[in-house]
């Protein structure tokens, strides 16, 4: 499999929602141009980014819609779905098990974890909740290989090392800290303090301009 570079694979679910968008109005051929004026990517880099699904479009006429749907959720693997493992039954926690959006991009939390003896045997969307020391077991017994990090940061470095012991090959952090994790081990950090510094800046910024 070809590895695909990661500003690519960023860019392609934006790529998608265009296509939906152009499916759902009727239309069965899109042009480059469209995608690039839908999503601000330089029309050069939407050509390049779409080379790596190996559709090749028609000159002046573009992409059959379909077939271009079709190899872009290939290229990402939304058609493959993955179960994976939550710990971390919060407020965050239990907003990523309702999130539908997640089993029709080949995700499928098929169970969660957390520390609360309350929470043990009870189920949420309709996902079963376990407690913590029935984790490696289970992962051991499923051969999991996604897990989902939405523990206070405190907890963060030591659930990780229990996930790869148990043989996770990939984390997707939602926590703020930074974990220390073999080479081998692929891991997607969503640092939601750093977008909302952002954000917080952005706004005074805009604010002190419009009473300058």
């Amino acid at each position: 499999m070809e590895p695909i570079p990661l500003l690519t694979l960023k860019r392609l679910p934006r790529y998608l929602e265009v296509l939906y968008r152009v499916k759902d109005e009727g239309s069965k051929m899109v042009s480059a141009t469209r995608i690039a004026e839908s999503t601000s990517v330089h029309m050069t880099q939407v050509r390049k980014d779409l080379s790596f699904t190996g559709v090749m479009g028609t000159p002046k006429v573009g992409h059959n819609v379909e077939n271009l749907i079709q190899a872009i959720e290939d290229c990402l693997n939304w058609n493959d779905t993955t179960s994976c493992f939550l710990v971390g039954v919060g407020h965050l926690g239990k907003a990523l098990m309702g999130y539908q959006e997640l089993n029709k991009k080949g995700l499928r939390i098929i169970a969660a974890f957390d520390s609360n003896p309350e929470l043990a045997g009870t189920y949420y969307q309709g996902i079963p909740i376990h407690s913590m020391d029935k984790f490696c077991n289970l992962l051991s017994r499923l051969h999991v290989h996604i897990g989902i990090l939405t523990v206070p940061a405190s907890a963060a470095q030591d659930i990780a090392d229990k996930m790869i012991d148990q043989g996770i090959l990939a984390i997707w952090n939602f926590t703020p800290r930074e974990l220390d994790l073999p080479p081998h081990i692929i891991i997607e950090n969503v640092d939601m303090s750093s977008s909302l510094a952002v954000l917080s800046r952005r706004v005074a910024e805009a604010l002190h301009v419009q009473n300058l």
